[in-house]
């Protein structure tokens, strides 16, 4: 597999040589100035891709710690400013991280509590406390620079996904072809996509124009617990790879959680109904984890979404 140039350590796209915006970002852990204030930090989780609760006070009566418009913020092993400390925060702070644990189906909710009668504080009083999801856009993770990617890249945006291209030919992946891609990777390498999560706030569709590289691309991913994984193919080469995998010693259930061949079954030929035809299945994948997380407390994974054919011996 291709192991491409470093051309840029920024979690954004930035130009490199000739213009070109093609880069392996380098992961960065969340961390802030002393001095930033309440909001910069909440626009640094966000640029960063940390989901986080925004809590807010937005009705008290009586005596209470804090008043309204008390703010802090609440990720899953951090917080930023208080409401009040003592068991309000604490009963707010995991209420916020139980809702991280929801992503795919995190709602705005409001909290309310008579500090005395419910939560034995001294204080008397009554709070309200809004808890606002801030949940980033899941990625796409697009491997292959070719017709098909061309004509899926401009349908993702609207959708709610972040469009990434991964490509190690410039021919191929570069910003004229693929203006809508927020970031552009040289490197087919799993390992060298630093800075992108690869759990389930990714979706991968492995389109390349090569069999060595999506099978090599489909043997490295399948240990990551992806939203999605869907790779493009015949039904005879999927079968193939599927064997070939399971003879490498590669677990038969994880490779019942890739769909392939990809796309919903429209009939689709050209690049452009392929390419609905991936859509349609990423939506329909999307909106079952949202119905399944909200239904099941945060269960991540669909039961029954095998896409690949059963075991076959591999064709001499």
């Amino acid at each position: 597999m291709s192991r491409g140039r470093d051309d840029s350590t920024a979690p954004s796209p930035s130009p490199s040589r000739d213009g070109d915006e093609r880069e392996r970002g380098s992961r960065q852990a969340v961390s802030y100035d002393a001095d930033l204030g309440f909001f910069e930090r909440l626009v640094a989780l966000r640029q960063q891709g940390v989901p986080c609760v925004l809590c807010t006070v937005v009705r008290t009566a009586g005596s209470t710690p804090r008043k309204r418009a008390a703010r802090m913020l609440v990720t899953a092993d951090s917080q930023c400013a208080t409401i009040g400390g003592g068991r309000i925060e604490k009963q707010v702070i995991d209420a916020a991280r139980a809702v991280l644990q929801r992503p795919e189906a995190a709602l705005a909710t409001t909290l309310r509590y008579h500090l005395t009668r419910e939560l034995g504080m001294c204080c008397g009083g009554e709070m309200e406390v809004l808890l606002e999801p801030m949940i980033p856009a899941p990625y796409l993770i697009v491997c292959g620079g070719g017709h098909i990617a061309q004509a899926l890249m401009p349908l993702i945006p609207p959708l709610g996904f972040v469009p990434i291209l991964v490509e190690d030919l410039e021919d191929l992946g570069n910003r004229e072809r693929f203006p809508q891609a927020t970031r552009i990777l040289d490197s087919f390498d799993p390992r060298d996509w630093q800075g992108i999560p690869l759990d389930e706030r990714s979706y991968v569709v492995i389109v390349t124009r090569d069999h060595q590289v999506d099978q090599g691309l489909l043997e490295a991913l399948l240990p990551y617990d992806l939203a999605y994984l869907g790779m493009i193919g015949s039904q005879r080469k999927v079968k193939v790879f599927r064997q070939r995998l399971i003879n490498k010693g590669l677990p038969v259930e994880r490779l019942d959680r890739v769909y392939a061949p990809i796309g919903l079954d429209i009939g689709a030929d050209t690049p452009e109904e392929i390419a609905v035809s991936i859509v349609a299945e990423l939506l329909r994948v999307r909106a079952e984890r949202r119905r399944a997380s909200g239904e099941a407390g945060g269960r991540s994974r669909l039961a029954g979404s095998c896409r690949l054919p059963p075991e076959e011996s591999e064709p001499a």
